[in-house]
């Protein structure tokens, strides 16, 4: 079975300029191409697309999955240097999460101190002329 680059972004919601960009930097293989130049794609690619989509959609830079995808391509190998990509990823999300929970108690606190008046004594513009970690008289 081939395919279409359209019929590829079809079957696996990734779009045709994102494809080829993944071709180009290496992700997915230069594909057969027809004689009238037109790309074509078969199983393994549809599987190998959609395992970089799923990557993505977890967050996985482009490096991170061009190094999981060698490793899925050699399973006889131990599954450490998956584990400490993983594990990388995974202290990063950890630090975005707390970068945001900080952000939502700011945004509480100046809604908090939000008396509903005018523009003038609006304690939300107010904070946001205030260094963070300041309080506003």
């Amino acid at each position: 079975m081939d395919v279409s680059i359209g019929e590829l972004s079809r079957q696996t919601g990734v779009k045709v300029p994102t494809i080829r960009y993944y071709e180009q930097v290496g992700l997915l293989p230069a594909p057969v191409r027809t004689e009238g130049k037109q790309r074509r794609y078969g199983p393994g690619d549809i599987m190998r697309l959609n395992f970089i989509k799923h990557g993505r959609e977890l967050g996985f830079e482009v490096n991170d999955i061009r190094e999981l995808l060698a490793l899925s391509a050699q399973p006889e190998r131990p599954c450490e240097n998956a584990d400490r990509i993983t594990r990388r990823h995974l202290t990063a999300v950890d630090q975005r999460i707390a970068q945001l929970a900080a952000l939502q108690a700011e945004l509480t606190r100046m809604l908090g101190s939000c008396s509903g008046g005018c523009v003038a004594d609006c304690q939300i513009l107010e904070s946001l002329s205030t260094p963070t970690g300041e309080k506003v008289p």
